[in-house]
């Protein structure tokens, strides 16, 4: 797959990627090498026609992980809606078996998992380095680099 990068646009200049963790429907083992392949595919596709970068795709049997990268236009929900929607229909498409095994129609159940992934550190990374933002190196804080309010 592809390593994340810088997506520049007329204003804006962002690095956002998204773990999306989709489960078949009524936790069926459906995932094979010919399905996993064609799905691959199919997310391959999904990236020349929208702004999402797959970045890796691991199945286990009875759900898929995603790790997406895109644009902040589309919002979490977008994105998961984008890749259950189109994924689901193309592949009834290419295995007609798989409506009778998935007992009407729908490929995923209708939760997701969706988690942000930070590519320039962890949370307490982050929130160390705002909070020490404008505050003098030499200066020592009254807690842990943040100032007191009251």
């Amino acid at each position: 797959m592809n390593e994340s990068q810088y997506i520049h646009k007329s204003h804006n200049v962002s690095v956002l990627i998204y773990h999306l963790v989709c489960p078949v429907k009524y936790g069926r083992v459906i995932f094979d090498k010919e399905i996993d392949h064609a799905l691959k595919e199919l997310c391959l596709e999904l990236e020349k026609r929208y702004e999402v970068n797959f970045l890796e795709i691991g199945l286990d049997g009875d759900h898929a992980h995603f790790l997406i990268q895109s644009v902040p236009m589309y919002s979490a929900k977008k994105i998961a809606q984008l890749v259950k929607s189109i994924t689901a229909r193309e592949l009834f498409q290419q295995f007609p078996w798989l409506k009778k095994k998935l007992w009407g129609g729908e490929f995923w159940s209708k939760g997701y998992f969706m988690s942000t992934v930070g590519k320039h550190g962890d949370e307490k990374k982050l929130k160390n380095y705002v909070r020490n933002q404008g505050v003098e190196k030499s200066y020592k804080p009254l807690h842990q680099g943040q100032l007191k309010l009251f």
